[in-house]
């Protein structure tokens, strides 16, 4: 175990919330697999005004790092929206202006304060119909390492593509992270770390986190089974470029106090002698949920009185500030950047940040 670290000597950083359900919420959205296929980032196209009302919102309440709204953004989802130009779907030779508009709307909403833009990127699973975030459960030709591998470097490409044809822009000028989020499998944190590579994002200087999702209750486990230490060791050895940051997002608070404890303890069994010149960031972002639960069958959250964590109702951001507090305490991250992810708007960032400022 490492020594007991002066809390105030680990900085904390504020993240934002849940895109997705901030423009539900607060901004008259819906979103649907049929007519929606890339869910937030369809405000791309049918409404940028609107994603940046959102996004600014969440700059205001206080986040020092704003995600861009591209975590569906993907071949396949463009493939399946259909528009006035392209009634048969987007094909991938027309996707690039949309990501240009991401990055422009998340500079323009971040101008004027000294918030950095993070590049979201969800799981393959988020592609899927229905999504397979909370299962891992992808089609066979998804499935392994090496074909995760090469879906998430062809959209790294193609991201980078739009950038450098927009008068030469690189991506390392438009945003200062790129977030692999709520990864479910083992062999998908290997892949990401290998695209992050192959991509150039090593060489273009951008740090990159790579966040796990952990829904199954009573269960430490990835949805596909493995366990907190196996994440870590994924995350932080091996050759390839070691992430700024792990964590977890799109998890229920009442369930992070044991999980970042695990992670702690992963990094130091890991990292071993290197561990203090080498710990990474650790990254929070759980649902922002006060018992709701989502179910995906109606696509609709719906509140639970029983079950696990229903029977601490301290706010939201009182829990999640005791767990940054005792991880700050552990001594096991560099540094902590902490939001919100599902239901998680820019009230809750406010509320958030005032735990810490």
């Amino acid at each position: 175990m490492p020594p007991q670290t002066q809390t105030s000597k680990i900085p904390v950083h504020i993240l934002d919330g849940g895109l997705g359900t901030t423009l539900q919420d607060h901004h008259a959205t819906t979103f649907n697999s049929t007519t929606t296929p890339l869910w937030s980032s369809h405000l791309l196209i049918s409404s940028p005004p609107t994603l940046l009302a959102c996004q600014r919102a969440f700059i205001e309440a206080g986040s020092d790092v704003l995600l861009t709204a591209t975590y569906q953004v993907s071949i396949e989802g463009f493939a399946r929206t259909k528009t006035a130009s392209h009634p048969d779907g987007i094909p991938r030779d027309a996707i690039a202006p949309y990501i240009r508009t991401a990055l422009t709307v998340a500079a323009d909403a971040v101008e004027g304060s000294n918030a950095k833009i993070a590049l979201s990127l969800g799981p393959y699973g988020a592609c899927m119909i229905p999504g397979q975030e909370y299962s891992g459960a992808y089609d066979a030709e998804h499935d392994d390492e090496e074909s995760l591998f090469r879906w998430h470097l062809e959209r790294l490409r193609l991201i980078v593509e739009a950038v450098q044809h927009d008068d030469g822009q690189r991506l390392e000028d438009k945003v200062q992270y790129v977030a692999f989020e709520t990864v479910p499998r083992l062999d998908e944190v290997r892949a990401v770390r290998r695209a992050a590579r192959a991509a150039g994002l090593e060489a273009m200087g951008i740090p990159f986190w790579v966040v796990c999702v952990f829904p199954v209750e009573g269960q430490d486990v990835l949805p596909d089974g493995s366990a907190v230490e196996a994440v870590v060791e994924a995350a932080l050895s091996g050759p390839e470029p070691q992430p700024w940051g792990i964590g977890m997002n799109c998890t229920k608070v009442h369930r992070l106090g044991r999980l970042v404890k695990l992670f702690g303890e992963g990094v130091e069994k890991v990292l071993g002698e290197e561990a203090a010149q080498a710990r990474p960031a650790l990254v929070l972002y759980p649902d922002g949920t006060q018992g709701e639960v989502y179910n995906t069958t109606t696509q609709v959250w719906e509140k639970k009185v029983e079950g696990p964590g229903a029977a601490d109702w301290r706010p939201w951001e009182v829990q999640l500030a005791e767990v940054v507090n005792d991880a700050r305490a552990g001594g096991h991250f560099s540094s902590i950047l902490v939001g919100g992810c599902c239901k998680a708007s820019h009230h809750d960032i406010a509320k958030l940040r005032k735990q810490f400022h």
